[in-house]
């Protein structure tokens, strides 16, 4: 195992957002285009949904019903572009007893957009 300092633990920017919009990437069978809500705003004023690419549509094939759903993600990552879609984040789970992703949710509700400390 690598270790991180404390200080490199710090810059990563983790927070709950909730799923607002899903659809698989073209030609893939993997990758979904996921819009997340984190209570961010555009320069206007008007609510801005975060666009993330994550490859877990195998595990979740009516990927319909993870809409509204809340999940944690690390939101300061480089943009990076995958299968030409702009991803701005990374979805954090981990693996379950089957080996399908289980998300990391709060056990009681809270605020879209939430930082983890």
């Amino acid at each position: 195992m690598e270790y991180v300092s404390y200080e490199e633990f710090k810059k990563m920017d983790i927070r709950l957002g909730t799923i607002r919009e899903v659809e698989p990437v073209p030609e893939t069978d993997k990758l979904l285009k996921c819009l997340i809500d984190f209570n961010e705003q555009d320069e206007e004023g008007n609510k801005k949904l975060r666009q993330i690419i994550s490859g877990i549509h195998e595990f979740y094939p009516e990927y319909e019903k993870l809409i509204g759903k809340q999940v944690l993600y690390i939101v300061n990552l480089e943009p990076r572009k995958i299968k030409g879609f702009e991803s701005n984040g990374m979805l954090m789970a981990v693996d379950g007893l089957d080996g399908k992703p289980v998300f990391l949710v709060p056990e009681v509700p809270v605020g879209v957009g939430s930082k983890v400390r």
